[in-house]
């Protein structure tokens, strides 16, 4: 499953070497020129420090990472996208390093952050690109302040039909991981992303061991996984009313493996936007941006540098 790269042969040898496609995140930045930094941020009386990583020049495009995830997620589209794009991939509050306020992340609190990032950042209006939580999020930006919002792409949302035993597969593997983040629970977390599960890389299970094991983690992903509970998720949850608020053009991308929900969540979703088209990668599950890159950055491009509108 892995693809190879051919190295010419040095002056000592006879036959080309050969290396895997993907290395590891630093050689996919490595030729990118990048800028990791931290944004202090207000966010509901707390002062939130940021991580970001913005690359590129062109216009503004803004990655949301999903549930537990941090702004690696993308490390592999970072150059194809800045291409065209200034790129921003940032730890969402209660994420990655940014800091972990004791609070609920729920939908509402989790897009005042994005916009004080923005704000931060002096960005007025951006495509968003979100997976999972991060599509939820774009798709609440765009639904309630849609003036910041030029287009929207929402990558695998996850779980529009709020299937309960998919928010306890999701709670419980995850609760696991951070309670125990040894090698073993946490690469069944991040297997639970990819459809080929050989690539999994230790690198990013290390990452996420790392972050699972920052002092406050454990509270802070229970704030997060408050929207795997149904009550708390009634208030939030996809459904037609407020996904038929959403003016912005918008590209849905589905696989054909998502363990949090099939193709037909994706035709309900779709028959809800005012203005969007589908596009179903296959042979990929969760996470198609590291999967399926360039099927995910050739989608990207068509609908956001072509300005393709949806049929």
């Amino acid at each position: 499953m892995t693809s190879k790269i051919d190295i010419p042969a040095d002056n000592d040898a006879s036959e080309s070497r050969q290396l895997p496609e993907h290395i590891s995140i630093w050689s996919e930045l490595a030729d990118l020129d990048h800028e990791v930094s931290h944004v202090e941020v207000s966010l509901a009386g707390h002062t939130v420090r940021t991580r970001v990583l913005r690359a590129g020049s062109g216009p503004d495009l803004i990655l949301l990472h999903g549930t537990g995830g941090h702004l690696e997620a993308y490390a592999r589209d970072m150059v194809g996208l800045a291409a065209d794009f200034r790129v921003t991939a940032f730890d969402m509050v209660g994420h990655g390093w940014s800091d972990l306020p004791d609070m609920p992340y729920t939908i509402d609190v989790l897009t005042e952050h994005l916009i004080a990032v923005m704000d931060a950042l002096g960005i007025q209006r951006g495509h968003l690109s979100g997976e999972s939580l991060g599509g939820w999020v774009a798709a609440w930006t765009a639904a309630y302040q849609p003036e910041r919002v030029d287009r929207l792409v929402l990558n695998t949302p996850g779980n529009i039909a709020n299937k309960p035993e998919v928010m306890s597969r999701l709670r419980e593997s995850t609760m696991a991981a951070v309670e125990n983040p040894d090698d073993a629970t946490v690469r069944r977390r991040v297997e639970f992303l990819f459809h080929h599960k050989e690539l999994v890389t230790d690198e990013l299970v290390n990452l996420r061991r790392a972050v699972y094991s920052r002092p406050g983690f454990a509270r802070a992903i229970t704030n997060t996984l408050v929207l795997q509970d149904p009550e708390i998720r009634r208030d939030y949850a996809w459904e037609p009313t407020w996904v038929g608020r959403i003016t912005a053009p918008t590209l849905l991308l589905w696989t054909d493996h998502d363990p949090t929900g099939g193709l037909d969540e994706a035709e309900t979703l779709l028959s809800w936007l005012p203005n969007a088209r589908l596009h179903v990668i296959a042979d990929a599950g969760h996470w198609p941006q590291w999967e399926k890159r360039t099927e995910f950055l050739s989608a990207h491009h068509d609908f956001l540098v072509l300005r393709k509108d949806p049929a």
